[in-house]
């Protein structure tokens, strides 16, 4: 099994540590790196395991025929990670969280 994040993924993930930081959900840049490592570290040690689900037609624009699976990260957060699947090859198009895209499922 592969996992691979597309370039726009790739950056949302190295700005979301400082996001997450600079919006004081983290007292320091050790603990906001960590959260995203442990998100990173879940989609790749789970998702050919996950109970995947269809995407809603909304995020087809990040991609055709994609599935996604949910990430709980704390009470108040889940992530949605949506991903295109070829044998034992995924590829990760979008991640978003309830807090931005709850609306949408």
């Amino acid at each position: 099994m592969k996992v691979f994040y597309i370039p726009e993924v790739e950056i949302y993930l190295y700005e979301l540590i400082e996001l997450l930081y600079t919006k004081n959900y983290f007292s320091f840049p050790d603990q906001a790196t960590n959260y995203v490592f442990k998100l990173r570290q879940y989609i790749e040690s789970s998702i050919s395991t996950v109970h995947k689900r269809t995407a809603p037609d909304y995020f087809a624009k990040y991609g055709k025929n994609m599935s996604y699976f949910i990430y709980k990260a704390n009470p108040n957060t889940n992530w949605y990670i949506f991903f295109q699947q070829k044998a034992n090859i995924y590829l990760i198009r979008y991640i978003t969280n309830n807090h931005v895209s709850a609306h949408h499922f």
